[in-house]
């Protein structure tokens, strides 16, 4: 059984990160079921464990926190839907790069209820949408990052997950490499010219979501 859980308003990050610990602990000891959290965060950086000192480009921008999910240096704030993903790997193949793009899998599959075509990338976790309307400078369609995602284990248990930009300030990514990756820029379902509410991604992701795990290819 997978628990659904919406927080309101904008949640405090070191609280609301406690908390899901708390809840993974109790899953390892039995006492809790999978949870999946869907909320907001007030904006701030969060720096993952491959973080580049050099990639926080504008320190004093908003609040920094260091975290033991994988991956680099990664925004939250309001517009932005974080889904914390607390499941249980280990009765799901103990697979960890199958589970990582199963998550990919995921939020494609999210994106596509709007017609968005989300595409990964070898060598890049997340996923990305081409846009033929921002060409670069060869002509071709640029890309833009929508979805982050970035997890942590702890005896098959999952923690952090993904977030998706609904709406969020896009000037707000401007105080850091998201990432790390500096020739590729950031976008949002509303920057792609879609009016999409949270509420109406909360109900694709849950929509989405049984059908879009343990389908990952070899």
């Amino acid at each position: 059984m997978t628990d659904w859980v919406h927080l309101p308003g904008l949640s405090p990050y070191l609280p609301t990160v406690a908390a899901m610990e708390g809840h993974v602990a109790a899953m390892t000891e039995g006492r809790a079921d999978e949870a999946i959290w869907l909320l907001e965060h007030p904006p701030l950086y969060t720096a993952g464990t491959s973080a580049k000192p050099a990639d926080l480009t504008d320190p004093d921008r908003f609040p920094v926190y260091p975290v033991g999910r994988g991956g680099q240096y990664t925004y939250h704030g309001p517009g932005q839907r974080v889904i914390y993903t607390m499941l249980d790997v280990g009765a799901r193949g103990r697979d960890v790069r199958c589970f990582v793009r199963d998550l990919e899998n995921w939020v494609i599959a999210t994106l596509a209820e709007f017609n968005v075509k989300g595409e990964i990338r070898p060598g890049r976790v997340g996923v990305w949408v081409q846009r033929p309307d921002r060409p670069g400078p060869d002509g071709q369609p640029s890309e833009a990052k929508i979805a982050a995602i970035g997890i942590k284990l702890r005896r098959w248990i999952s923690f952090h997950g993904i977030s998706i930009n609904v709406e969020p300030d896009l000037a707000h990514f401007d105080g850091i490499v998201p990432c790390g990756i500096r020739n590729h820029g950031v976008t949002s379902l509303v920057d792609l010219g879609l009016p999409v509410t949270m509420a109406d991604l909360d109900a694709a992701l849950m929509a989405t979501f049984r059908r879009s795990f343990g389908i990952c290819p070899v």
